[in-house]
This record gives structure tokens, C-alpha cells and sequence, in this order.
């Protein structure tokens, strides 16, 4: 089994690593257009050879497209039109786009559309760490379009990186995306920015941010190379969850002023029950 993977950023890399160590291959192919990315994930072992896509592509058993949404739109049907018998899936978050970028391609059976609900607010190669994976859940969506020869080689390497399998559409998934990725990353992003802002005048401000500050504010860290796209491609779905999530900040500052105690403590209370979801 030889893997090709298309990016070798914090997704790609992480995946490379487990999939080496857990014997699921021998040979990783890497392709990056970013040449230090390239340089450094061959230095660092994430891939045992450095190619250009078309070779990459030639000489991989499975594919493994792991590049922001907007360069995953693209390369998909490029890559689509190069392969024979080998099998293409891919990571990104959002899952209608591409799954309609290639829905008439003659070879849409060879691509599986998926998405390991995992990572961490770093990119590139340098964040590639082991067992990113692991417990996390995979989305496999449209799976009905996909070969089942096809489906079968790319949960056997969710399996290896112990990863479950959850089925759903395309819509579906992007609009639970929406809700439990897509806008944390706006929160903290917002967050960032509203403290940073305070920041110019009130210099010590930081001095006093603890764990729960740290921990809001982590994913506002997060590559805009990355996120911009995503928001792009979702737009519809994270405007809908936004208009609902200012309501609540809304309803929020409005019993604030008014010292709503009562009702504050309604609020809060019916949000401890997300520890249910959490299992936490």
C-alpha cells in the first residue's frame, strides 16, 4: 500500500505518522506546493519521498487530499482525471461543495468524501503529532456514490487510526459542522479581536487572563489560510447558527443590565446540560 498525501500540514502529517507507525502502509508520498512544508515533512519522516501531484498521484495506491477547502475544490477533479484504479478521500469540513464539484465525474465512485473530526489550533508540519486521531469520529458523507471497494480501503484506515464511522449527507454534515466546529473558531476569533482591542489601552490586560481566557481563546490561532475558506463554503449554514448564537449574547446582556438574577440562573443552568452531550 502505497499513500500519497496532498498537504503535509497538521491533518496530513498527523495522519501520516500513524498510519506508518501502525503498519496500515510503508511508502508515504508527499506533495505540498509549499516547498518548506515539503523540505520539513521529509526531514521530519512524515513522507518518504517528495513528488509533483501528477507523480504523486501515479504512484499511490490511496490518495489523501489534505489541503484548505478552497484548494481541495480544485485539485479533487484534477485528481479525479489522473487516476486509474487508485482511490481518492479526503478531510476538509465542509462536504457539500466538493461532493457537488464532482458528483458527474466519471470516476466519482473512487473518491470517498470524509471528514476525522479531529486537530488542534496549529498548522503545518511542525504541528504533526501521534494519536490526533484516535477516539475522534469520521464523517463519511454520500457514501452511496462511492465504490464499496473504495469504502473499504479508506475505513480500513480510519480503523488503523482508531477512528469510528458515522454515515450522513452532505447538507447534514455541514450544517452540524456548523454548529460544533465552525462557530467556535468565530467565537474565539471574535474574542481574540474584542480583547486585543482593549489591548491598546489597558496593557496589563493580559496579565490577568487565566486558564478559562486560555482555553476560550485557543482556537483564535488558527490559520486563516484554513478557516476563511471554510466559512466561505458554509456561509449559508454558520449565518443561520450566528443569527442564533447573538440572540442568546443578546438575551445574555439584556438580563446583565436589567439584573435579571433569576433569569441569568435559568441560563446558565439550562447550559450546564450541554455536560449530558459531553459526557463530561
Amino acid at each position: 500500500m502505497k499513500i500519497c498525501i496532498i498537504g503535509l500540514g497538521l491533518m496530513g502529517g498527523s495522519m501520516a505518522i500513524d498510519l506508518k507507525k501502525r503498519g496500515f502502509t510503508k511508502h508515504i508520498i508527499g506533495v505540498d506546493n509549499n516547498k518548506l512544508h515539503a523540505h520539513t515533512a521529509e526531514k521530519l519522516g512524515l513522507a518518504d519521498e517528495i513528488c509533483d501531484l501528477e507523480e504523486g498521484v501515479k504512484k499511490a495506491d490511496l490518495i489523501v487530499l489534505a489541503t484548505p477547502a478552497n484548494v481541495s475544490l480544485h485539485l479533487l477533479p484534477k485528481i479525479l482525471d489522473q487516476v486509474e484504479e487508485q482511490v481518492i478521500t479526503d478531510v476538509g469540513s465542509i462536504k457539500k461543495s466538493i461532493c457537488e464539484r464532482v458528483k458527474s465525474h466519471s470516476k466519482r465512485s473512487q473518491y470517498v468524501a470524509a471528514h476525522p473530526m479531529a486537530g488542534t489550533e496549529h498548522s503545518g508540519p511542525w504541528a504533526a503529532i501521534p494519536n490526533l486521531f484516535d477516539a475522534k469520529a469520521v464523517i463519511f458523507t454520500e457514501a452511496e456514490n462511492s465504490s464499496k471497494e473504495a469504502i473499504e480501503m479508506v475505513s480500513q484506515l480510519y480503523e488503523t487510526l482508531n477512528m469510528p464511522i458515522v454515515y450522513m449527507s452532505a447538507s447534514n454534515h455541514d450544517i452540524h459542522a456548523a454548529y460544533v466546529s465552525h462557530i467556535s473558531h468565530i467565537s474565539s476569533f471574535a474574542l481574540a479581536l474584542t480583547v486585543l482591542e482593549k489591548e491598546k489601552n489597558e496593557k496589563n490586560i493580559f496579565n490577568l487572563a487565566s486558564g478559562g481566557f486560555d482555553s476560550t481563546v485557543r482556537l483564535a490561532k488558527s490559520s486563516a489560510e484554513m478557516w476563511t475558506p471554510i466559512f466561505e463554503q458554509n456561509s449559508e449554514n454558520i449565518t443561520a447558527v450566528l443569527d442564533n448564537y447573538i440572540q442568546q449574547l443578546q438575551l445574555f446582556k439584556e438580563n446583565i443590565l436589567q439584573r435579571k438574577t433569576e433569569d441569568l440562573n435559568q441560563m446558565i443552568n439550562k447550559a450546564n446540560s450541554i455536560k449530558r452531550v459531553l459526557k463530561a
